[in-house]
């Protein structure tokens, strides 16, 4: 069963930083994808970061360059790094999980998700 928590959040100034931490239990690397997402209030929820079908790292165009998705591969842990945060940035940020296909690709619905961490950044 998979189980996913996020930490990290927290409350910044513009320009800083925050690492996003989220533990992992019956994750795998090799047999799932994970990503980042984030939801501000009254929007959608949106894709921040994620490891594609073919283990590459994907990054939506509003923080690319800013933020940083890894990976622990012992502990099967992604991480974000965020530099030069913006006030638009502001928003949960979620952690997801989803079986790959049996050909390995990371297609279909997110089916796992954590609770969310706050991330609140300030001009």
């Amino acid at each position: 069963q998979v189980h996913l928590v996020e930490s990290g959040g927290g409350s910044v100034q513009a320009g800083e930083s925050l690492r996003l931490s989220c533990e992992t239990t019956g994750v795998t690397f090799g047999s799932h994808c994970v990503a980042w997402f984030r939801q501000a209030p009254e929007k959608d929820r949106e894709e921040v970061a994620g490891i594609g079908s073919l283990w590459q790292t994907t990054y939506a165009a509003f923080v690319k360059g800013r933020f940083t998705l890894s990976y622990d591969h012992l502990k099967n842990n992604p991480y974000l790094q965020m530099n030069n945060l913006k006030p638009e940035d502001t928003a949960m940020y979620y952690c997801a999980a989803r079986p790959r296909s049996d050909f390995g690709e990371c297609t279909g619905d997110y089916a796992d998700w954590g609770q969310g961490t706050q991330v609140t950044v300030s001009s």
